[in-house]
């Protein structure tokens, strides 16, 4: 028998002092059985510090390849930024990278060992693409409080991430940069 989806019931107060973002959020997001813990909240995350309006999860799940974990469509649909999660290939960057405008990348691993997976690769307009590494500290702290109904408040503030979860703050950074530059290493 197959292993299906566990829904998570999210409620968020995000408060986004960085980009004058200020909203309240309430969504259903799917763990699909092959993603860990730590892959979902950094997916969590990225949708929060990149929220805007046509943001949405990937229409076809995790396991569609053709499709970003996150994509950011405007009124006629067409796609004006793909976000990718963790660890992304080469190949898949430039793909990204030719289909959207904007492609950020949201990663809770090491960027450092991500980059020499990278060198020498040839990625469209590697340039333009932005990384934004999460703190792992938090990333983890942040998994394992994970439940199926969660109320959160995020806050952003000079590229520091507050988390209010179950009473308790979490703390972390989020470095960004371009993703030749040593952005979290």
């Amino acid at each position: 028998m197959a292993l299906t989806s566990t829904v998570h019931t999210l409620d968020v107060t995000l408060s986004d002092v960085d980009r004058g973002v200020y909203e309240t959020l309430a969504f259903r997001m799917a763990r699909h059985p092959s993603e860990t813990a730590e892959y979902f909240v950094a997916r969590l995350l990225a949708y929060c510090l990149a929220y805007e309006e046509g943001i949405a999860f990937s229409r076809g799940g995790l396991s569609d390849p053709e499709d970003p974990p996150l994509a950011v469509r405007d009124l006629t649909g067409a796609l004006r930024g793909w976000i990718e999660i963790g660890a992304p290939d080469a190949d898949r960057l430039h793909k990204a990278a030719k289909a959207a405008p904007r492609v950020a990348v949201y990663t809770h691993r090491d960027p450092a060992a991500w980059r020499r997976q990278l060198a020498g690769a040839r990625i469209h307009r590697a340039e333009a693409i932005r990384v934004h590494a999460l703190d792992r500290a938090l990333v983890a702290a942040l998994a394992e409080r994970l439940d199926r109904r969660m109320t959160l408040t995020v806050s952003v503030t000079d590229g520091t991430l507050y988390v209010e979860v179950g009473g308790e703050m979490l703390t972390g950074g989020v470095d960004t940069g371009g993703l030749h530059d040593p952005v979290g290493d």
